[in-house]
């Protein structure tokens, strides 16, 4: 793809804007570390929202859903979609609750929740594991795709295009990321995201209109399937929104989700797996804006306006564009690629610019909210808790500056030596399998101790790497994937679960505490709460499980009306939409009955 004088001045216009709202917030984010890192806890719902919307996604996004659909179909997406179910539950069962905590980071919990040595090496340990290594093969899978994109998108060799990413683009991300603080990110975000919204878009409208429109791209599909019956390989119908129970038993055909994989998603992974953005309970960049927000009505709608927008607002133009590459090109070798092919070919000239733009906004979004969540915990988490404890806010906001830097150069390392994106998803997945459990309970039960936490972490990795070198798999093959993480996931259940009881509660000062300050529900805290009679007791885990189970039927419900009406299928998109109209309705009821603290 050649690029004309005016792509150059739109990139370099990105470019301009981005670090003019890093200097912009520079002064701002100095004064203090919670200002660097939770922007003073003053940040409006919408906000805090879009920013995490932005940051997952990221420059891999459009790729992945594409290589899902293309080999899937519509129904891959399950692998995501399902998600929601923990993402909702941190809105209704979490939020507030996180809100209350005052904390800095999530890692901060361990020496709210619990108490002693096991509390303070939980901490440590999690700022090290989360901040520096799971965080740089996060930001390694993400540049790696950027590279492939960047490669593509400029017709150049792939080594001169890493060099481009871990000599500029990372450089420069790292640089607005340095000087704004969270402040800086968030805004940057909310650009980023508009942009990356109406390049993909874009690339959607003319991709379809490039194959005649809407009705033509079905009935291409339809022949594709047509003739691969008639070869004798089983296909589903990719435009399904369901996998086919028929054919998905045996895993071996194509354009529908194993059924191995579907069940997985939907009855274990998203209450047992630790995954960034989506973490079972809250956690991560999730918790920081949530840290961030004016309140806790901010910090829930913050969460709730994020799921929305993920899982309804924005997947359908990926998944359009996945169908067009699967129409125009279906003997593709790397699935992936067909998004960029799109885009290429059926984008007029003049908006190449602005696409390469919007990924660039892709990249940076995700890479500059990881660079200062993940400075966040070595330097509050493990710097400032166990080297250096009575330094100035000064100081601690250089140090997390020198933090970022370090990020930067490790995850330009991990980059250059992974060989693919799905082999750091696949790992992060597997080895936080298992532990989800534990992230909710820690809230609603007293028992959960600092032990639970470290031999749930521990098992997971322990075992899924085991399983890795005793049963390896192709990275595409879900159905291998789906067997490895329910075993890791009942062995590393089975194992916190043993520990808990077989070891001490934490100590009733410290529970009185945690109770105190976070109020969670009383059922699972009825010897505790008794022991402090001045706290009004919170019974609102019945309402809340209700307002979670309107929320997911909100937002499925309007996700796929979209898709009906993408697809000309009015009748059922209207009766979906009415469904997600009434749901958010009463979701809104919910909300308003419940009564709120202020700061």
């Amino acid at each position: 793809m050649t690029l004309a004088l005016s792509d150059w001045w739109a990139i370099a216009a990105y470019l301009g804007i981005t670090l003019a709202l890093g200097l912009y917030f520079r002064r701002r984010s100095s004064r203090s570390t919670e200002d660097y890192f939770v922007s003073g806890r003053e940040v409006s719902w919408w906000l805090a929202g879009t920013s995490m919307v932005a940051t997952t996604f990221a420059a891999d996004t459009p790729l992945a859903v594409t290589g899902l659909v293309y080999k899937y179909g519509i129904s891959g997406n399950w692998l995501w979609w399902s998600l929601l179910l923990s993402g909702m539950m941190t809105v209704f069962l979490f939020a507030r609750l996180w809100r209350r905590s005052g904390l800095m980071t999530d890692a901060q919990f361990a020496e709210l929740r619990y108490s002693g040595g096991p509390a303070a090496f939980l901490r440590g340990f999690r700022a090290v594991y989360l901040g520096l290594l799971m965080n740089c093969l996060i930001l390694g899978w993400v540049t790696k795709a950027m590279v492939n994109i960047t490669a593509i998108a400029l017709g150049i060799p792939e080594q001169r295009a890493l060099a481009l990413c871990v000599f500029f683009l990372i450089p420069f991300t790292g640089l607005y990321a340095t000087l704004g603080g969270l402040w800086g990110v968030l805004w940057t975000d909310l650009f980023q995201f508009v942009l990356k919204m109406g390049v993909v878009i874009a690339v959607a409208v003319y991709g379809v209109a490039s194959v005649g429109g809407i009705f033509p791209l079905l009935e291409r599909l339809g022949k594709l399937r047509a003739g691969m019956a008639f070869s004798g390989h089983p296909a589903g119908d990719p435009t399904h929104f369901l996998p086919d129970f028929g054919l998905g038993l045996s895993g071996q055909a194509i354009w529908t989700l194993p059924l191995a994989a579907f069940a997985l998603n939907l009855g274990v992974q998203w209450w047992a797996a630790w995954y960034p953005g989506a973490e079972p309970g809250g956690g991560g960049y999730v918790a920081q804006r949530i840290f961030a927000t004016r309140n806790e009505r901010h910090g829930l709608l913050s969460v709730l306006w994020f799921n929305v927008a993920h899982y309804a607002v924005r997947p359908w133009p990926w998944i359009l564009t996945a169908l067009v590459a699967l129409a125009m090109y279906p003997n593709l070798e790397h699935p992936e690629s067909g998004y960029m092919l799109v885009a290429t070919t059926c984008l007029p000239h003049a908006l190449r610019g602005l696409l390469v733009a919007g990924f660039f906004a892709a990249f940076m979004s995700t890479f500059a909210t990881q660079l200062n969540w993940g400075s966040s915990y070595l330097v509050s988490d493990f710097y400032r808790r166990f080297l250096r404890r009575d330094a100035a806010e000064s100081h601690y906001v250089n140090a997390s500056r020198v933090a970022t830097v370090l990020l930067v150069a490790v995850s330009a390392l991990v980059a250059s030596q992974l060989s693919s994106v799905v082999e750091g998803w696949k790992f992060v997945l597997e080895v936080g399998a298992g532990t989800g459990a534990v992230y909710m309970l820690r809230w609603y039960w007293w028992r959960i101790n600092a032990w639970s936490e470290i031999s749930a972490m521990l098992a997971a990795l322990c075992v899924s790497v085991a399983l890795l070198k005793l049963r390896p798999s192709a990275p595409d093959d879900l159905f291998a994937f789906a067997q490895n993480a329910i075993i890791t996931t009942g062995v590393t259940t089975a194992i916190w679960l043993l520990v808990t009881l077989a070891t001490r509660p934490e100590p009733r000062e410290t529970l009185l505490r945690f109770y105190r300050t976070v109020r969670p529900d009383v059922a699972g805290w009825r010897s505790v709460a008794a022991l402090a009679p001045e706290v009004t007791a919170e019974r609102t885990l019945a309402a809340n499980l209700r307002a979670w189970v309107l929320g997911c039927t909100m937002v499925y419900s309007a996700l796929f009306a979209v898709g009906d009406f993408c697809f000309g299928r009015l009748g059922q998109g209207t009766l979906l939409a009415a469904l997600a109209i009434v749901s958010g309705w009463l979701v809104g009821r919910e909300i308003a009955r419940q009564s709120w603290r202020e700061g």
